[in-house]
């Protein structure tokens, strides 16, 4: 299936699912501002940039490399909050940024050598990180009037709307090929998407930040490992150390910002 059809099916399904759970709580739609449900159905639109363009990604290059240059948020979303409020980053976010841009320059030489489509799928990886960013830093002032249920169910209804309205758009095939691939759509919706946000927001809220930080960073080598026994993907050398540049990039700036935060605290 094209990567945007399955990315509008993962939506979907959560958006069907958790609209119930919304309904039966206590939580009136007509009481929440105007200005919360523009920022939800935003970051839902990037929401949808960040799935899609990864699903296209990941179709054309390796699951290890979509999913390391997919996962530099934490940097991307500290060099947006430089473009917007003009506050210069620390030293210490600098030496991250120059360590995450060379493990992903090792991981795009790598890809080009074998064919172009793959510093293609790069980009969109990389592009795809960017909408995310975007998600965490719109939602981000939404969580002090608008709880995490309410939150999910408008930013996953706005990306099933936008996902929709560009597979219409672009002519692209919503069909359901089989049987098996309708339980791998519900497996993204309802587990990936669904149980997994949640999953995610419970531990961020029990569990102290040096351990969620850490785990988060497991993503990239656990989609390489996963890819390597199911599919057979094999990442070159420079691509696994690459990789792990990025993941050390990512937890510099993960943890100079815990610091900060445990610093405010204090």
């Amino acid at each position: 299936m094209p990567g945007i059809a399955s990315a509008f099916y993962r939506m979907f399904f959560s958006s069907v699912a958790i609209w119930p759970f919304l309904l039966s709580s206590r939580t009136k739609l007509a009481s929440i501002h105007r200005l919360t449900l523009w920022l939800a159905a935003l970051g839902g639109v990037f929401f949808a940039g960040d799935v899609g363009l990864y699903n296209i990604a990941v179709m054309h290059t390796s699951a290890g490399s979509a999913t390391f240059l997919g996962n530099n948020a934490p940097i991307l979303v500290g060099l947006l909050t430089w473009a917007t409020t003009r506050r210069a980053p620390s030293p210490r976010f600098w030496t991250a940024l120059a360590i995450a841009l060379l493990g992903a320059c090792l991981i795009v030489s790598v890809d080009a050598q074998h064919q172009s489509s793959r510093s293609s799928a790069d980009f969109l990886a990389v592009m795809a990180s960017v909408c995310f960013a975007l998600y965490l830093m719109t939602t981000e002032r939404l969580r002090e009037s608008c709880d995490t249920r309410t939150l999910l169910t408008l930013s996953t209804t706005a990306s099933s709307v936008i996902l929709l309205v560009v597979a219409v758009s672009a002519h692209i095939s919503l069909r359901v090929p089989s049987i098996s691939s309708m339980a791998a759509l519900l497996g993204l919706g309802l587990v990936c998407q669904l149980m997994g946000y949640f999953c995610l927001t419970y531990a961020l809220g029990h569990l102290p930040a040096t351990i969620t930080s850490v785990m988060l960073l497991a993503v990239g080598p656990l989609a390489a490992l996963f890819a390597l026994f199911l599919f057979k993907e094999h990442m070159a050398t420079l691509q696994i150390l690459g990789g792990g540049l990025v993941v050390l990039g990512v937890w510099i700036v993960s943890s100079s910002r815990r610091d900060q935060h445990l610093s405010s605290e204090i």
